[in-house]
């Protein structure tokens, strides 16, 4: 289904997936920034699908799409005890897991929903509160990151320039964003705000979507190469650096899409505040950065842009999906429970348990 401009909401109120009475609607985020269009599963398996090939990338947003995916199996279990619906369930989240192994929400997302299903007393109940449950995620999601977007917007100056990294906003959500959604607050507290774009290679999610963001929403923005990064620093062009996270371990180290961590660094090196944005459920107490898979990608998204190559063919490629950043380079932690400062090891496990 494809709207017109006059269709779309801004992305201050947009939706990036969402229970539709039984069937998972997303937005197709492979399409854009040519085209917007929605897309419906009814399926575990195309949920699976969606997210392995991201059209629901970011995040919060594939830990409430596979948490949705999950609740589709419920619905379509033919099971008719507990047990056998478990099961079903089960294989679902199985492949469900299989899909993005860094991003920590994901895990969570499945977790809350097979939690919900095993406190049932009956095949019925449990499918009924699932279905209910995924609808409060998605509800609260958004409300989650206006919270946080709260949180980190005083630390915003008028006129200032904010450095982000990748999709960090409404389509790496349900809905407002993270690190955007800081952006949104602050120019909700009636702040003059620029944003520095960098292209975010190899799938482009800065050019193709933070940038289609801003622009919808008409929040001043410049879109560069990443190659450009350190010399935007250099200049005194950056005021903070505001970026996502896929994943915030108890030690306090930062894992986001690769390309983060040489922003930290040269943030640290030109003394500018460097700040990861993540809600609760991207933090993980069970596990510090030793224990993190880092995703590795397969060699198309590198060697072909939009289909095109750019590469001669044979060439051995590296696409690592994520980096990970230490505590050292990191001012703090915005979150929907506030600030995150030093020592981040004690005040993550304090705050965020």
């Amino acid at each position: 289904m494809s709207l017109t401009s006059e269709d779309m909401a801004d992305f201050f109120t947009l939706r990036t997936v969402s229970w539709d009475n039984g069937r998972v609607k997303m937005i197709d985020q492979t399409a854009l920034p040519n085209r917007f269009s929605y897309v419906v599963y009814r399926t575990p398996e195309q949920v699976a699908a969606a997210i392995k090939t991201m059209v629901v990338r970011g995040a919060p947003a594939i830990g409430v799409a596979a948490a949705m995916g999950l609740a589709l199996a419920a619905q379509r279990s033919k099971a008719n005890r507990l047990p056998d619906l478990f099961r079903d369930m089960e294989s679902s989240a199985a492949l469900l897991r299989s899909t993005r192994p860094t991003a920590v929400n994901l895990f969570w997302g499945i977790d809350r929903v097979m939690g919900k299903a095993r406190a049932a007393s009956s095949v019925r109940e449990a499918k009924e509160e699932v279905a209910a449950e995924v609808k409060v995620m998605e509800e609260e999601d958004v409300e989650v990151n206006r919270k946080l977007g709260r949180a980190g917007a005083d630390l915003i100056r008028d006129g200032d320039t904010v450095l982000t990294q990748c999709n960090a906003g409404a389509l790496a959500t349900v809905g407002y964003g993270t690190a955007l959604g800081v952006v949104r607050a602050a120019v909700e507290q009636g702040k003059l705000i620029k944003v520095l774009v960098p292209e975010t290679r190899p799938a482009l999610q800065g050019a193709r979507l933070t940038a289609f963001e801003l622009a919808r929403d008409r929040i001043p923005c410049t879109l560069i190469a990443d190659t450009a990064v350190g010399h935007m620093l250099s200049l005194g062009r950056v005021d903070r650096v505001i970026v996502g996270a896929d994943r915030i371990t108890r030690d306090g180290y930062v894992f986001n899409k690769i390309g983060t961590y040489q922003e930290a660094v040269l943030a640290k090196r030109h003394g500018v505040p460097f700040h990861p944005a993540a809600p609760r459920s991207t933090f993980d107490l069970t596990r510090t950065h030793e224990q993190v898979t880092i995703e590795e990608r397969g060699t198309e998204e590198v060697v072909l842009i939009r289909g095109k190559r750019i590469a001669p063919k044979g060439v051995p490629v590296s696409n690592p999906a994520f980096d990970m950043t230490p505590p050292e380079l990191v001012t703090s932690m915005i979150t929907e429970r506030g600030l995150i400062g030093i020592p981040f090891e004690e005040n993550i496990t304090r705050l965020m348990s």
